[in-house]
């Protein structure tokens, strides 16, 4: 190996920490330098934690850079130096946390007045994160003596690495005691109300944004604690103030009182999303951690707990909410306006837009809430209906589609009986839906428009995929679930004539539909054995004898024929004796298996001088083979059978007590015509000794 004549490359910057007058700058140019930290070179490690070093790596990530420095370089040394201060060496970690100028120092990027710089944002965040995750004592004590720490968070809050530093503050800290102490802390320092201060229409659209993923990433945090930390001695102070209903109320005014901003709007419908997610174990949902946290953009209904009921949202979030849901429906009819978009296929004004989306999101979640009061309220608004307009106006929306999708399959199988199996009280959703909506009637008329635009070549309206899934929802509410009963008696009330569509529309349209849609992954019926399948494939292809003939002579051309040939040719007594009782085996095998096919095996061996087969091969030969007429040749015929002898000083490998075999077959006769191999037979005499 070349390790053992040392050829490998010794770092240069061995080389550079020999000399007395090495710069930072200089070691930073080296592309090793990186690597040689991680391995613990002692050498560069004492270079790098003297003071001043620490300190021009602290200030390279901090300070903006020179302007008049080319673009491809200006960020090169504030790079290094974020990765060499965050490479987690615990030299350079102490040397950094234990020296209070180094952390004011590093501090004092966030007393910048203006606009941060995102990349160098980037590196003060992550250089503060591994401080927080490393030396939480010094840093948390160091930040809490900062009076004006959390108003500089929130002034920098539209730059993503500031909100990332708020969340590793949150995250980042182990130890349970000291963790309760941060967000005591916070929340004395009132940081929610000041995040929901920012989601204003006078802030701009980063603002709004981070703003929202901050209160959402404490609500979903502090709820995993709690559940991790069940016997807690304390509740979660930022938890307890973000559901208060006073505080839910601000939230709800800065979105919907005054002038109505689309931004303002959907990072505020975020938050309270996020506050109506049910409270239950991660594992219990299927999720990763122990938290449940779904999906970006995918509806959650307070969905079914262990015994079939709603799980329960946050109170007081639904009860501030009944006070602006004639608002919020306002929106559904009403929504910022929006330019109109052309799409493939065709005009689209006004577009759905993301205010009305995240509105029916909303509305959605509160229904499925299971709270009658904010039922009753949005009932009386007919918010269904208007849902319901939105899905069949905007054809090709699937994100909305989706939403009702599962918000009508949530409500259709929500409120499950109690342990007592005492059948529910009659829902009123489910008779709004019925009756008022008349769910039944848009789902046949859609069907039917549908069938009618692709008979004279439209195109498939873009929401028949959910429309079959919603279908089928309301047939499974009526053949099982919490409202049997009602949805029986419902569809038993519908005009005669509507019920005979229905029924005809479930049994037909549906029922094939649904056909397609299932994936038989393993087709049970007409199991057979592949091998008939090949048999049958073969059958059908008709293969020119004369062709298959000189392939056969090709291949009997091209066998090798070595020294060693005549030595390992043939068979002695007891390996023929062994071949034989092999071949009689197997043919008892056959004969004793379930079905016996050896009455089908049939073959013919033609040793026929005058037969067709005979008289092909000499062609083919002739053809193939230049006559042996060379001087030296002795007139012998090459094809003559003849035995092979050995002589007395011949060395041969099969011992005492064998004899040598003849060539057998070797000549016109070895053909044969329409003939099934069977084993232990062998087109050539040397396939079956292995030579």
């Amino acid at each position: 190996m070349f390790w053992k004549f040392d050829l490998h490359s010794s770092s240069h910057i061995e080389t550079l920490l020999e000399r007395a007058d090495l710069t930072l700058r200089e070691l930073l140019d080296e592309d090793d330098v990186l690597q040689e930290c991680k391995v613990l070179n002692r050498r560069l490690l004492d270079f790098l934690v003297q003071p001043p070093h620490m300190e021009a790596l602290v200030t390279c990530v901090t300070e903006e850079p020179p302007a008049e420095l080319d673009e491809r370089l200006r960020y090169k040394y504030p790079s290094v130096s974020c990765e060499i201060l965050t490479s987690d060496v615990s030299p350079i970690t102490d040397a950094l946390g234990e020296d209070e100028g180094l952390l004011r120092r590093l501090y004092g990027f966030l007393q910048g007045h203006g606009v941060l710089n995102p990349l160098l944002a980037s590196f003060f965040s992550k250089v503060m994160g591994i401080l927080i995750n490393r030396k939480t004592d010094q840093i948390v004590g160091f930040l809490r003596k900062k009076d004006d720490f959390v108003s500089l968070l929130l002034r920098h809050i539209g730059t993503s690495a500031i909100m990332d530093l708020l969340l590793r503050l949150l995250t980042c800290v182990e130890q349970p005691g000291l963790r309760q102490d941060v967000f005591n802390w916070l929340n004395e320092e009132k940081i929610v109300q000041r995040l929901i201060e920012m989601i204003h229409p006078s802030k701009d659209d980063n603002q709004h944004s981070n703003a929202s993923q901050s209160l959402c990433d404490i609500i979903r945090l502090s709820r995993e604690q709690m559940m991790q930390i069940q016997d807690s001695p304390e509740p979660d102070q930022l938890l307890a103030t973000l559901e208060k209903q006073e505080t839910v109320e601000q939230l709800l005014a800065n979105m919907l009182a005054g002038e109505r901003d689309e931004s303002v709007i959907v990072s505020g419908i975020q938050v309270l999303l996020t506050l109506l997610e049910p409270r239950r174990a991660r594992s219990e949902a299927g999720g990763m951690g122990s938290f449940y946290c779904p999906l970006e953009g995918q509806l959650e209904l307070g969905p079914l707990g262990s015994d079939g009921s709603a799980c329960q949202a946050s109170p007081s979030t639904l009860l501030a909410l009944r006070g602006y849901l004639r608002d919020f429906h306002q929106l559904l009819i009403d929504p910022p306006k929006r330019p109109a978009l052309q799409m493939s296929w065709g005009r689209l004004d006004p577009p759905l837009g993301n205010t009305r989306l995240q509105v029916v999101k909303l509305l959605g979640s509160s229904l499925g809430a299971g709270d009658p009061g904010l039922q009753e309220e949005l009932l009386g608004l007919d918010a269904l209906n208007t849902m319901l307009d939105l899905y069949f106006t905007y054809t090709y929306n699937n994100f909305l589609h989706a939403q009702l999708e599962v918000c009508l399959s949530t409500l259709l199988q929500a409120g499950a009986p109690p342990e007592d199996l005492q059948p529910p009280p009659d829902s009123p959703v489910v008779k709004h839906l019925l009756q008022k909506c008349r769910l039944v009637q848009r789902i046949l008329s859609a069907w039917e428009e549908n069938e009618e635009t692709q008979a004279t070549g439209g195109r498939r309206r873009g929401y028949m995929g959910h429309l079959t899934r919603i279908a089928n929802a309301l047939v499974q509410s009526a053949e099982k679930g919490p409202h049997v009963a009602l949805v029986g008696q419902l569809l038993k009330e519908l005009p005669e004539e509507e019920q005979e569509q229905w029924e005809k529309f479930v049994s037909g349209p549906l029922a094939e539909t649904n056909k397609k849609n299932v994936v038989d992954l393993v087709n049970l019926h007409n199991l057979h054995s592949s091998s008939d399948d090949e048999e049958n494939d073969l059958k059908e292809f008709n293969f020119p004898q004369e062709a298959v003939l000189q392939q056969a002579f090709v291949d009997y051309q091209m066998q090798q024929v070595t020294s060693a040939f005549i030595d390992h040719f043939g068979f002695n007594d007891e390996e023929f004796g062994e071949q034989e009782e092999s071949v009689n085996a197997h043919f008892r095998q056959l004969k004793s298996a379930p079905f016996d096919r050896t009455g089908s095996l049939s073959f013919s061996l033609s040793a026929d001088d005058d037969s067709p087969n005979s008289n092909l091969f000499e062609v083919c030969y002739k053809e193939r083979i230049q006559q042996f007429d060379d001087d030296d040749s002795d007139g012998e015929d090459a094809w003559q059978e003849k035995e092979l002898g050995y002589s007395r000083g011949a060395h041969s490998p099969r011992g005492p007590g064998t004899r040598p075999q003849p060539l057998r077959g070797v000549g016109r006769g070895l053909l044969f015509s329409g003939a099934a191999r069977t084993p232990g037979f062998s087109l050539c005499p040397w396939e079956g000794s292995g030579g």
